[in-house]
């Protein structure tokens, strides 16, 4: 299994928007337009693309796509920052995170792991950080989480064979979920989980600026910062007035310039 317990969360960046060149060659032909852009980012394309229809500017008061998107976004336009998505796996974060991370509705799709279905006997815990500073007290919180592993392998199996004997018509797999959906109950936040979030650009940036705060719970804090990394990695025209920064409390935060785009 590994060390059974995690500090920090893994971000995996599994899909990205690219542009279906031939139609966006047809339909400019089809309206006798002309269009040209600098960047090479398909979510940036796209939103310009969708900017200019607006107002039908293609070919018109042509700016570079990062000078385009900066309008966009000083001029609160959120609606065309909608059309760009990105997909991430996430591992390495808590059950206590996740129930703050789906909050966030507009914009957002998630799929999480399903503790019904899986045997929770080998899960993984995410120490907070704040634990990670104090040996004394993050030995406690272990100690904790030890009693707690155990006493739920005690109970699923103990839970399976009363519902064996109850229920013997069930099919196998039913009888496995009956039991771990009942002992779950029993499982702490701090049980680690894998969720699959997709958003698009508006919804992230709202994401990075409440979460990313000094004033956002520390785990997800410290997750909004790697997201932020990674979308500036991958468009640094849609999140370029997205900054990483260094806070006194000696942990980074994210900051955006433009606020509620």
């Amino acid at each position: 299994m590994g060390d059974p317990y995690i500090t920090k969360p893994k971000v995996y960046l599994l899909g990205r928007q690219v542009v279906v060149d031939q139609e966006l060659e047809r339909f400019l032909a089809d309206e006798g337009l002309t269009f040209t852009t600098d960047t090479a980012v398909a979510a940036e394309i796209l939103n310009e693309i969708a900017g200019r229809t607006c107002y039908l500017s293609f070919g018109k008061g042509r700016k570079s796509n990062r000078e385009y998107l900066e309008n966009i976004l000083a001029s609160k336009h959120g609606s065309v920052l909608e059309h760009a998505v990105w997909n991430l796996l996430i591992t390495g974060v808590s059950r206590a995170l996740t129930h703050e991370l789906v909050r966030h509705r507009a914009g957002f799709g998630y799929s999480q792991l399903s503790q019904r279905y899986v045997d929770e006997s080998e899960a993984r815990y995410v120490v907070p950080p704040l634990y990670q500073q104090n040996a004394e007290l993050r030995a406690r919180w272990q100690q904790t989480i030890e009693c707690v592993r155990r006493a739920y392998a005690e109970l699923a199996e103990a839970t399976s064979a009363y519902v064996q004997e109850r229920y013997p018509e069930l099919p196998p797999r039913e009888r496995r979920k009956w039991a771990r959906q009942a002992a779950r109950s029993i499982l702490p936040n701090a049980c680690e989980t894998k969720i699959f979030v997709t958003g698009n650009s508006r919804a992230w940036r709202h994401f990075l600026e409440l979460r990313g705060s000094p004033h956002a719970d520390t785990e997800i804090r410290l997750l909004a910062v790697e997201i932020g990394r990674i979308l500036k990695r991958e468009s640094p025209n849609l999140f370029q007035d997205v900054e990483i920064i260094d806070e006194p409390d000696g942990m980074p935060s994210v900051r955006v310039t433009h606020s509620k785009v």
